[in-house]
């Protein structure tokens, strides 16, 4: 008994501990006419993450808003999937993601441009830890199909690590090779 009691106690600690952040993206209220006037209900969607490259979202619905949102927060935290960052600021490559009617573009930027995306994307990239982000959406603006099509083209993002482990060469062999930087003339006059 006491050993079960013990594992309750731990289970609690672990919830409570701050590791996940999360935004709340949409409250939805629906409401269903019956003989004695209307029930209303509330569907929550929520985006969890740890900052470090780990989110998910998830959606929860009940008769009061804070269990919705308590039920979006349990899924997401169970959805969650890890995208490889580059230098811990912003995406490898460009990308594309899809889900339904919404399209989304992906775009990796340069250090000190911030987070230029709308309303559920920019909740997502700031839940996984991305700085430096330039994100359109085309097509569908639900909130539901642009998290989704966000987190398609995040499940996309491949690092050149992996890319170089999966074809069996070296991150050398992988990345473009860079130009030696050219060389200043009057330097050269100098020196002789």
């Amino acid at each position: 008994m006491a050993e079960r009691d013990n594992r309750r106690d731990n289970r609690r600690d672990r919830d409570e501990t701050p590791e996940f952040a999360d935004r709340l993206v949409a409250i939805n209220r629906v409401s269903k006419t019956v003989k004695g006037g209307k029930r209303f209900g509330f569907a929550a969607l929520v985006v969890v993450g740890d900052q470090k490259g780990r989110v998910g979202f998830g959606k929860g619905k009940a008769k009061e808003v804070p269990e919705a949102i308590r039920k979006a927060t349990e899924q997401a935290k169970r959805q969650m999937i890890r995208v490889q960052l580059k230098e811990g600021r912003t995406l490898h490559h460009d990308v594309n993601g899809r889900h339904g009617a919404g399209r989304v573009v992906m775009r990796t930027a340069p250090q000190g441009t911030g987070i230029i995306a709308g309303g559920p994307m920019r909740a997502v990239f700031e839940m996984l830890g991305v700085h430096d982000v330039v994100a359109k959406s085309i097509g569908s603006s639900n909130p539901y199909n642009m998290i989704r099509a966000t987190l398609e083209g995040l499940r996309q993002e491949a690092s050149p690590r992996s890319v170089a482990q999966r074809r069996g060469k070296k991150v050398a062999d992988i990345l473009p090779a860079r130009e030696a930087a050219p060389v200043d003339a009057t330097a050269v006059a100098e020196e002789a």
